[in-house]
């Protein structure tokens, strides 16, 4: 089993869970996060802390979510570990709990940390 950052996380992307990571195993994009798959210890322990519900266990992910397995283990592999909290992006408010935000995921990294 490991974590999976969902749909959700698309254009707000707070960063509570990266601070409670005990393996560093998020990584940043510019509109999203995503957890390494082969880094993620199953700990659990940041799944509470995402505010807008967006971390899931891949065996907890109802069928159409099943696709965000993949996309974490990819971007995970091309975007930079974020080990600090940031401020969550602009308008975050507005956009959590919003469906059909896929299509707004960009796959372009993020700042680094």
């Amino acid at each position: 089993m490991t974590y999976v950052v969902t749909e959700d996380c698309i254009m707000c992307k707070h960063t509570d869970c990266v601070t409670v990571c005990p393996v560093d195993c998020f990584y940043e994009g510019e509109n999203f996060l995503v957890i390494h798959p082969d880094e993620c210890i199953d700990c659990g322990i940041c799944e509470p802390e995402c505010p807008v519900d967006a971390i899931r266990a891949d065996d907890d992910l109802e069928p159409e979510q099943e696709k965000w397995i993949e996309i974490n283990a990819e971007l995970a592999e091309i975007w930079p570990v974020i080990t600090e909290q940031k401020d969550p992006m602009p308008g975050a408010e507005d956009w959590a709990g919003k469906a059909g935000k896929a299509d707004l995921l960009s796959r372009e990294p993020g700042e680094g940390s």
